[in-house]
């Protein structure tokens, strides 16, 4: 036995206690430097994913998609900002309940989802509740879309799932640099090769067990290393390895890498045989005299002009029909859609007048455009029709120039959709089928003719009919239809990334999500083109631009002269115009059908008859102004300012009197202050524009069942003080109906105060009153009231 030695022991006890603590600090070092590699690495991915989804420059300037997919994080208006924070604390597995009491069916199976059993609720019809209820089913049973499609565009060697091997990845030097996600609960690869073929990579990888890289350029071999250093269990499938620490495992996604084609714009002394084009014009409103200078702008004896107009919008219709006979390629449709916002009728429309047109053997074309009302072209057609014949063939889309899922998340595509009543119903989520890259972006296009063909028969292959199924029960499904067809067909290297078009894109004022009336979604729209922003149109001047977007005669009719004036190379008009600055738009029209006219149209003008009546004593008996029927209320505008609402009526006798009516303010101060002295206008009115901040109720005539508000302007330029105010509604009988507050500073100038009152509004004399004003008074007016 060796005994051991008595000073070792003593030296042991002495310094136990510093023995303990030594080895309790080298324990923790090695804990906090482990916690600091995984940290390190998380902060390294989160900087990863953020940098990717910047990797374009901001090219959308010149997009048009009518869509919350269009706003900036930085330009989020506030409103849409709530809606987003309440849908983030809505659980998806919540149960709400459903109105079974409203109801004569039986719900094909049990609803609780949110958004369905909302959308339930809230329709008006039966027939729309039933709609809804049974595509809920179909959708919830997973019997709605495809699980699954195949494209037909060349693949040029690239398998799906074929795997590359493990390859060695590095922080700073990212293999598959193209799109960064993690997933801790689905990640495999098979969810991150379906991920990245829909975002339109080549490559997928997974590395670190729950992350997805996708890029477009094959990994060099020299960074291959053994495959078992990609050892981490996948959280998607735990039969398969998702990479490891800084190693991923890489495979093809059975696409190859895409590039837009390049327009051609030589002729290099060759001769091009000209193009015919088919203008498709989708129409809706009124402004009848402003599709009329559209057309003059446009028209060519050689080329086609086919007009859908709104099946809503009877007078447009009826005022464009004689068109047909004095011009032979001038037709109009006969099978007219509801073209609402961000509707699947739209693409319906779109689809049923390609094939109409493919069916008209008098009519021979190369190539389909569309366009609306609100676009004017800022090049000579001939420039068009030189540039197209240079590209025959090839089809002209617009992409939305960021991160796929990013836009696939923003445009509301992974969400379900169902038309009626004229309005979207968002009723829930959905999965897009596995197999084809998602696309989209601009739903003006320009497409050829042999892709016409593909996408408009009524009897496609498996793919159309595969993204008819899911664009059937899309938001806003002509901003994406196009753009996927295109990337995943026979025509994929057809694609020029140009919609020939620059819109007036201005995000503050645009995203405002004013569709809510007609679609459960945040939606935005370019602003109107005015004369400051006549540089905008100036720079298309050396760009594959043609068309420029959107122009309203009734909020600027300027900027559509000078451009009228540009076009033709002149500096004014070439000879005198008569009403050139002047402006008519049509309000009603009595020979309209299906259009139930304002309450407050009628009262007034029958207030109207009566102060005629009273005011032109009859001197003589055989001048009678008994003014009998109302014919047409027009709106007047002169020097893009209101002037009048115009009323047309015959008398007994069937003459044609026309009388001029416009708004008078009542305003009254309470007691001088300083907020006085900044107000530039304050009226009562309703129908406001957030977009273009002016109230489109120019009469400011309001019924019962009107939505009124209070549209203020203040000039703040030279001072930097901020006011709250509070606006009050008081009721005819006195009763106070809201209170609502707002502030006015020098960023917030020109808006409106919107109170919640409820309808039917008591007809009278409807008060605004603030703490300098004493009152802003209206008149809300009935059918049955006698109200002047």
């Amino acid at each position: 036995m060796v005994k051991g030695s008595p000073k070792n022991n003593k030296w042991m006890r002495r310094y136990r206690s510093f023995f303990v603590i030594g080895i309790v600090i080298l324990c923790s070092q090695i804990y906090l430097a482990m916690r600091f590699f995984a940290l390190n690495k998380n902060v390294e991915t989160q900087e990863v994913k953020w940098e990717q989804w910047s990797f374009e420059n901001d090219i959308e300037q010149d997009i048009e998609s009518n869509s919350a997919g269009k706003i900036k994080p930085e330009s989020v208006d506030e409103e849409e900002a709530v809606v987003s924070q309440k849908n983030k604390k809505a659980k998806a597995n919540q149960t709400y309940s459903l109105h079974y009491d409203d109801l004569n069916f039986t719900p094909p199976c049990k609803i609780s989802t949110k958004d369905a059993v909302s959308a339930i609720n809230r329709a008006k019809t039966q027939y729309c509740k039933q709609l809804i209820s049974n595509i809920t089913c179909l959708s919830s049973e997973g019997k709605l879309y495809p699980k699954e499609l195949k494209g037909t565009c060349p693949s040029k060697g690239h398998i799906t799932g074929k795997e590359l091997g493990c390859f060695k990845d590095e922080k700073n030097f990212r293999l598959l640099s193209g799109y960064f996600g993690i997933n801790k609960k689905s990640n495999s690869p098979h969810y991150c090769i379906k991920l990245c073929l829909q975002s339109g990579f080549p490559y997928a990888g997974v590395e670190y067990s729950n992350e997805c890289f996708c890029g477009t350029e094959i990994p060099p071999l020299s960074s291959k290393i053994p495959d078992s250093s990609c050892n981490s269990k996948c959280p998607g499938d735990p039969h398969s390895t998702c990479g490891g620490y800084y190693a991923i495992n890489i495979f093809q996604t059975g696409i190859s890498k895409f590039v837009a084609q390049i327009a051609n714009t030589e002729v290099n002394n060759v001769t091009v045989k000209p193009v015919k084009i088919v203008f498709l014009l989708t129409l809706n409103g009124r402004a009848v005299r402003q599709v009329r200078r559209l057309l003059k702008l446009l028209y060519n004896k050689n080329h086609y002009y086919y007009i859908h107009v709104d099946v809503r919008q009877d007078y447009l219709y009826r005022e464009l029909l004689p068109l047909e006979k004095s011009l032979p390629n001038v037709r109009l449709t006969r099978k007219r859609f509801a073209t609402i916002w961000g509707g699947a009728s739209l693409l319906e429309m779109l689809r049923s007048c390609m094939w109409e047109l493919l069916n008209r053997e008098d009519w021979s074309w190369d190539f389909v455009l569309n366009i609306s009302e609100s676009d004017l072209p800022v090049k000579k057609v001939g420039q068009l029709t030189e540039f197209l014949a240079l590209n025959r063939d090839r089809n002209f889309v617009k992409s939305h120039g960021r991160e796929v899922q990013r836009f696939i998340q923003k445009q509301g595509l992974d969400k379900t959709f169902v038309e009626c009543e004229t309005r979207m119903w968002r009723i829930g989520d959905r999965m897009l089928p596995f197999g084809i890259q998602v696309d989209g972006g601009s739903d003006w296009i320009a497409l050829s003719r042999k892709f016409v063909e593909y996408v408009s028969n009524p009897e496609p292959d498996d793919l159309i009919s595969g993204l008819l199924k899911i664009f059937k029960h899309t938001l806003l499904p002509a901003e994406s239809f196009f753009h996927t067809a295109l990337r995943n067909s026979m025509f994929c290297d057809t694609y020029i990334d140009n919609n020939l078009h620059v819109t007036n894109w201005k995000r503050k004022l645009g995203c405002k999500c004013q569709y809510k009336h007609v679609v459960d979604w945040c939606g935005c729209s370019p602003n109107d083109f005015r004369l400051e922003d006549w540089p905008r149109i100036l720079n298309t001047l050396t760009r594959q631009l043609y068309f420029a977007r959107k122009f309203e005669p009734i909020i600027n009719q300027a900027i559509i002269l000078k451009l009228e004036l540009w076009l033709h190379d002149l500096e004014e008009p070439s000879r005198e115009v008569r009403n050139m600055h002047g402006y008519w738009q049509s309000i009603y029209h009595n020979n309209d059908l299906g259009v139930v006219a304002d309450d407050g149209i009628f009262t007034l003008s029958n207030s109207i008859k009566r102060h005629v009546a009273n005011s032109l004593p009859n001197v003589n008996s055989s001048c009678d102004l008994g003014l009998s029927k109302l014919l047409e209320v027009h709106s007047y505008h002169y020097n893009d300012s209101y002037k009048y609402t115009l009323f047309k009526f015959m008398d007994k006798k069937k003459n044609i009197i026309e009388i001029a009516v416009r708004p008078l303010s009542k305003i009254s101060v309470n007691k001088s202050s300083n907020l006085v002295a900044h107000i530039e206008s304050l009226t009562v009115s309703s129908e406001y524009d957030q977009k273009e901040q002016i109230s489109r109720n120019f009469l400011r005539s309001l019924s019962p069942y009107s939505e009124p508000l209070l549209v203020y302007n203040f000039n703040m330029q030279h001072t930097t003080k901020g006011y709250n105010i509070t606006s009050l509604w008081i009721s005819p009988s006195g009763q106070l109906y809201d209170a609502v507050e707002f502030f006015v500073d020098e960023t917030t100038q020109i808006g409106h105060a919107r109170p919640v009152l409820k309808q039917p509004i008591l007809p009278g004399e409807l008060k605004n009153s603030a703490p300098v004003l004493r009152n802003l008074k209206t008149d809300i007016i009935s059918i049955f009231d006698d109200i002047m």
